[in-house]
């Protein structure tokens, strides 16, 4: 086995091209590329539908129209100088776990524009919601809105993230806590960013609208400053439009980054981001008395025209120091700063009653400040015992957070009953409205069900107001163990220390919690031959009782034990030939939460909560011209007492994407996604409905530049493909088209 450890990342096997080289050179030619979304080729021939592409050094100038390019795959890692998600060079096929991979090219030939449609074609993990204002998914039965990492470091605030200036998204399926500390329970997504290259001079640029009316743009260029730096900015805006009425917004993002070669075993890269995004906050419909969306609201928008929006600020600092120490030592640290601040308020449907055709309005105003420090460093060795090869892990990570965060609870100064009936000044909460008009609310004003008229204050209740300081340190250690070609086993544990200060405004109280918790993992793979491997992993992974977004050990919850994660997952890899291969995994997860007695409040009871399923994932080329991926996930599980099954759980989900080289100047794509049914509620009495959708694209190349035109739904159907609560389901986009132009130079 290779000892180097630098970033070309050769070894003696290989899951085929998912490498820096391979990645980069697609994502570097991601505009003229004739729909070639094979990530999986390995030196390719040239054919008369592929439009090829070098992973050398490109020239200063745009290449003729007649020019040829060979797409050479050299290296076999999923790690590069770049960060990745699994930190260490271990190939696909020797990893004891389920993943999913998304390259650049990938991203752009199916028009994706945001997290929850890279989701709608992964198996095993389904969108939620999000209260129409965050990225949710649901990794395998458990849900998540702080499960994301850009360039490997944590980024845990509620917003809707880009893909702007991204190499590639990784998703990791399973408990991930040994290499990303708590939470991480049923899966983690990891967002690649684009890095400067050296030695290479280009500008990339896309323009798109589509039918609803929302237009775009964003450009990519990198500067060769010579041989031992370059500087790449990435940047674009998008002005917002939907399918839903009184829906806009736009999103801004500004990256600038530079690559610095300090020597030959050195690079350093600093990255800041910018980030401005405004948006109209939709939360779908009411479901009616059969407990499932009622159709007939399609087009009716349960809030307020003027006061369901959120708006972000962020700004990012990021930098790198990867050195290797020798052909066996490698080091990698990394230093980010998030400063972020959100805002968010929203009236949405919190009951309905079918038989009057009236629905029950709540909102609230919410607001976050973050500050996020996160300091950690990883080394990566590899050496010989005996017979025996080890790829040992050794890494520490320190966080500090401050988040101060505050609700104000919508306050209507009439209602349908008063309060109670007579009582003169009687405000609440909520207030009831008829469920036929467009929009219900225009800046806090509206119309109840009685004819009376009502305003609301969001200045008055205050539901809370918390000011949190976070400490964690981590250590962690991890051992890639090769006992022969046939045999390799992972083995290793991550120590997280998690200290809580709450300061709770209004109740005038500080509340501590300190977790000090050990979360191990085990691996072992069996490859029979080179092209196949058969695993069996251990992991467990734990989450605060703080919740995911920190503030909350209000109650008895700062007496409580973290909720704990165990996953056992087999599986087969399956290179079927250079171009294609296949992945499957059979896994559980097991959830235990502490939570204190009904019968006795001294006591505690043990809530358990479980997952199983099985995935499979074919992608590569069925022939020279057709590219496929297609997944397929079923999911089973029990809350509590066996009775009911957990919520945004559908048995069944099935997607698949082609691709097909027609010519070399013309292609076409078609995709499918269907998900089964699923109960929107813990209660299992709302049920979010199956649906099918497909989706289609075409894309025309002339020299460095391409038409694409990307169409949702082809067929137009009416559908729910997610939901908060019972009386909050998403109204899927009708039949849409995208035309884009993309260029590169």
């Amino acid at each position: 086995m290779s000892g180097d450890l630098g970033g070309d990342g050769a070894g003696d096997s290989a899951h085929p091209g998912l490498s820096q080289e391979g990645v980069g050179a697609m994502v570097g030619a991601a505009s003229t590329v004739a729909a070639e979304t094979s990530a999986i080729a390995q030196k390719e021939p040239a054919s008369e539908g592929d439009t090829q592409v070098s992973d050398k050094k490109k020239k200063d100038k745009a290449p003729e129209a007649s020019a040829e390019f060979e797409y050479v795959v050299v290296g076999k890692f999923l790690f590069a100088d770049m960060i990745k998600a699994l930190r260490t060079p271990t190939p696909i096929i020797d990893v004891p776990q389920s993943l999913s991979i998304m390259t650049a090219v990938q991203l752009e030939d199916q028009g994706f524009t945001s997290i929850g449609e890279i989701i709608n074609y992964t198996p095993g993990v389904n969108t939620s919601q999000g209260e129409g204002h965050r990225d949710a998914i649901v990794f395998r039965g458990v849900r998540s809105t702080a499960d994301f990492f850009i360039d490997g470091v944590r980024d845990d605030v509620q917003y809707y993230r880009p893909l702007y200036n991204l190499e590639q998204v990784e998703i990791l399926r399973g408990p991930n806590a040994l290499l990303f500390g708590r939470g991480g329970t049923g899966g983690i997504l990891n967002r690649v960013t684009k890095k400067g290259q050296i030695g290479e001079r280009f500008t990339g640029y896309q323009f798109g609208t589509d039918s609803f009316g929302e237009l775009g743009g964003q450009i990519d260029h990198n500067f060769d400053g010579g041989d031992n730096w370059a500087f790449r900015i990435n940047a674009f805006y998008e002005s917002l439009e939907n399918h839903r009425d009184f829906y806009d917004g736009d999103r801004i993002g500004f990256n600038p980054t530079v690559k610095f070669q300090i020597s030959p075993e050195t690079t350093l890269d600093l990255s800041y981001e910018y980030a401005d995004h405004e948006r109209f906050i939709d939360r779908g419909v009411p479901t009616g008395a059969d407990g499932r969306p009622v159709e007939a609201f399609e087009d009716v928008v349960f809030g307020d025209r003027d006061l369901n929006t959120t708006e972000l600020e962020a700004h990012l600092i990021r930098a790198r120091l990867e050195h290797k120490f020798s052909d066996n030592l490698k080091g990698n640290f990394s230093a980010f700063h998030g400063d972020y601040d959100k805002l968010y308020q929203n009236f949405y449907a919190s009951d309905f009653d079918q038989a009057t055709n009236t629905v029950e309005l709540d909102g609230y105003l919410d607001t976050t400040q973050r500050q996020n420090t996160i300091l950690s460093g990883d080394l990566i060795g590899e050496f010989d015992s005996g017979s025996l090869h080890h790829t040992v892990l050794f890494g520490a990570e320190m966080i500090d957070t401050a988040s101060d965060q505050d609700r104000y609870n919508s306050y209507f100064d009439t209602s349908a009953a008063d309060v109670a009936a007579g009582v003169s000044g009687a405000r609440t909460d909520q207030a009831w409205f008829a469920a036929n008009r467009p929009i219900l609310l225009t800046n806090g004003i509206g119309t109840l069900s009685d004819g009376r008229s009502t305003t609301n204050d969001f200045g008055v209740n205050l539901n809370d107001d918390t000011h949190v300081d976070l400490q964690v340190f981590s250590v962690y250690l991890q051992d890639e163990i090769k006992f022969s070609e046939k045999f390799n086993a992972t083995i290793g544990a991550r120590f997280d220390s998690f200290d809580i200060e709450v300061f709770d405004v209004k109740a005038g109280e500080m509340r501590t919690r300190k977790d000090e918790e050990i979360s191990p993992r085990f691996g072992l793979v069996y490859k029979p031959k080179k092209s196949v491997s058969v695993y069996g992993s251990y992991s467990e992974s734990f989450l605060p009782r703080s919740g995911e977004q920190y503030a909350n050990i209000n109650g008895d919850n700062n007496r409580l034990d973290p909720n704990t994660f165990t996953n056992i997952e087999a599986g087969l890899k399956w290179d079927l030939n250079s171009n294609l291969n296949l992945t499957t995994a059979v896994f559980e997860i097991e959830q235990e939460s502490p939570v204190v007695s009904d019968a006795d409040a001294g006591t505690l009871d043990v809530i358990e909560t479980s997952v199983e399923g099985f995935e499979a994932t074919l992608q590569g080329r069925l022939t020279e011209r057709w590219f496929i991926s297609a997944g397929y996930s079923f999911l089973d599980g029990e809350q509590a007492n066996g009775t009911l099954r957990p919520r945004e759980l559908p048995e069944n989900m099935f997607s698949v994407w082609n691709n097909v080289n027609v010519t070399k100047a013309f292609s076409f794509g078609l995709g499918l996604t269907y998900q089964d049914e699923s109960f929107i509620n813990n209660s299992n009495s709302a049920v979010l409905p199956s649906y099918t959708r497909i989706d289609a694209a075409a894309y025309y190349n002339v020299a460095s530049w391409r038409i694409q035109l990307n169409v949702e739904n082809l067929t137009d159907a009416l559908y729910f493909p997610n939901a908060h609560s019972t009386h909050q389901a998403t109204v899927g986009a009708p039949l849409n088209a995208r035309l884009s132009f993309k260029g590169r130079f």
